[in-house]
């Protein structure tokens, strides 16, 4: 039984790893909500089978899969909808901006000033002074911008204008279009571009291969 048990585990061990490989998954940090929700649900789904010997393996592998198999595609999905992918993961909220806190949109999140407070100290930041702009992303972390008033704003991804952030900008959707022309670029072809400087900064998908 004992050794059922340890073959048990050690298979689980590394049929766990193997699929976390194959979502292309690093750190916790990193992990959005649907990503974290499978975390927990291949731990527990792995003990089903370690904690009752008498069970079958298969009682934790097959649904493992489904949920990877599942994670996979929507992933995919996501790729190719920003509006899907916000729906599944969020999106990154402005939290202090030009050194005002934007208590409305702590109040929809449900992030108290202790929890920014908490995350800039971990900055090492001593006051909300100090700071020009922070993000909280989609991870639960928290970007800082200090003492600039030029961090760099993404207006594309993906081939999508990030049309929230172009009144931050003052900026339209018909002067990104004549941006992209003068430099010769489709919209479809940005992978990432981002403003800062006064500059427009292109990544095109055809840089990354």
């Amino acid at each position: 039984m004992y050794f059922i048990l340890m073959a048990k585990t050690l298979f689980l061990y590394l049929f766990i790893i193997f699929v976390y490989r194959l979502m292309g998954k690093k750190e916790i940090g990193e992990l959005g909500v649907g990503d974290l929700i499978v975390t927990v649900l291949v731990a527990e789904l792995a003990a089903l089978s370690i904690e009752d010997p008498n069970k079958s393996i298969w009682i934790s592998v097959v649904p493992i899969l489904v949920l990877v198999i599942s994670e996979i595609i929507i992933s995919y999905i996501g790729l190719k909808s920003e509006k899907f992918r916000n729906f599944i993961d969020g999106h990154p909220t402005v939290i202090i901006k030009n050194g005002k806190v934007n208590f409305s949109a702590m109040t929809k999140l449900r992030y108290t000033l202790d929890d920014l407070i908490t995350q800039l100290r971990g900055e090492g930041i001593k006051s909300i002074e100090e700071v020009d702009y922070a993000v909280l992303e989609t991870s639960g972390d928290l970007s800082v911008f200090q003492n600039t008033k030029d961090y760099p704003m993404p207006i594309i991804l993906d081939g999508v204008i990030q049309e929230k952030i172009l009144p931050e900008l003052k900026k339209d959707k018909h002067w990104i279009l004549h941006m992209l022309k003068k430099q010769n670029v489709d919209l479809e072809n940005v992978f990432y571009a981002f403003y800062t400087q006064n500059k427009l900064f292109i990544i095109k998908k055809e840089e990354l291969f």
